[in-house]
């Protein structure tokens, strides 16, 4: 008879603490999404700013190399191709003043929609000239910073569109949800570079929440948040394992560093353009509000 009370009370325990759990659960959630309508408020005029200045950095930082390292840059493809001192010049030179030339456009908000695609055709030619197209690492970063643009590109086409206030819309262009989705699905193959198939404690719980938050960013679903925690993580491995300003300028092992650096915060400004712009129409969040 005892042990039938002993569990039945430790039944209704069981339930009890389920219970306590789920609303410790559910006002955590409350608590971060009113934390997260705070920041966003508060930052709501300098955010997208933020995003396009740490999206254009890897190519701003490139594009200043390629002027400072002209002769190596040149040798190099010139070696690498056998093309010749003159197309390898022209190589260079478009580098140059394709990156510039896109960033100066894209922060000045001047024909965005034009250096985006400038911008494309770099990374396809980068991808092609120095081999990356085989190195799947490189490539998925490449393809990253690919979403990252598909994105600006979305955010430039939201802010034609709102310039004819007076005129009736239908809704959410299609080609500017597709952008947003096919900009979130690209951006989440940077993080699948930093996972790490150790056996150890950490490797695997920083693989556990790190899978769960790019599928959350992919399938847009509680967007906003996922992708700012996203930032943090990011930001965080970023300083910490590419602090290319800790070795000396004239080890290889500082230019790759830098890359990455520059790569990686330009993948971060992707991630804060989804924070500023959210998801778009192809999202579980967005279907949410027709349940």
């Amino acid at each position: 008879m005892s042990h039938i009370t002993f569990s039945i009370i430790s039944t209704e325990n069981y339930w009890v603490y389920l219970v306590i759990f789920h609303l410790r659960l559910r006002f955590t959630h409350h608590s971060s999404q009113k934390e997260l309508k705070t920041f966003l408020r508060v930052t709501k005029q300098y955010l997208p700013h933020l995003a396009r200045l740490c999206l254009i950095s890897t190519f701003l930082e490139d594009g200043i190399r390629m002027w400072f390292q002209w002769n190596e840059q040149r040798d190099y493809i010139e070696a690498t191709w056998n093309c010749g001192y003159f197309l390898a010049t022209c190589f260079v030179l478009l580098n140059l003043i394709g990156q510039l030339g896109g960033c100066v456009l894209i922060l000045s908000r001047n024909f965005v929609q034009y250096a985006c695609f400038g911008l494309f055709g770099i990374i396809a030619l980068q991808t092609v000239a120095y081999s990356i197209l085989w190195d799947l690492k490189f490539l998925m970063r490449n393809l990253a910073l690919g979403g990252g643009l598909l994105l600006l590109l979305a955010e430039s086409r939201s802010e034609g569109k709102s310039m004819f206030a007076g005129v009736p819309s239908m809704g959410e262009s299609s080609p500017k949800q597709y952008m947003q989705l096919g900009g979130r699905v690209l951006l989440v193959l940077m993080f699948m570079t930093l996972l790490h198939f150790d056996s150890n404690f950490f490797s695997i719980l920083q693989n556990m929440v790190g899978t769960a938050l790019i599928i959350l960013v992919a399938i847009g679903f509680k967007t906003k948040l996922a992708a700012l925690t996203l930032v943090v993580w990011l930001l965080a491995i970023n300083v910490y394992f590419n602090a290319f300003w800790t070795i000396p300028a004239y080890k290889p092992m500082h230019d790759f560093l830098k890359y990455d650096f520059f790569q990686t915060t330009s993948v971060i400004g992707g991630l804060l353009l989804v924070v500023a712009l959210g998801p778009g129409g192809v999202s579980m969040d967005e279907k949410k509000k027709e349940w």
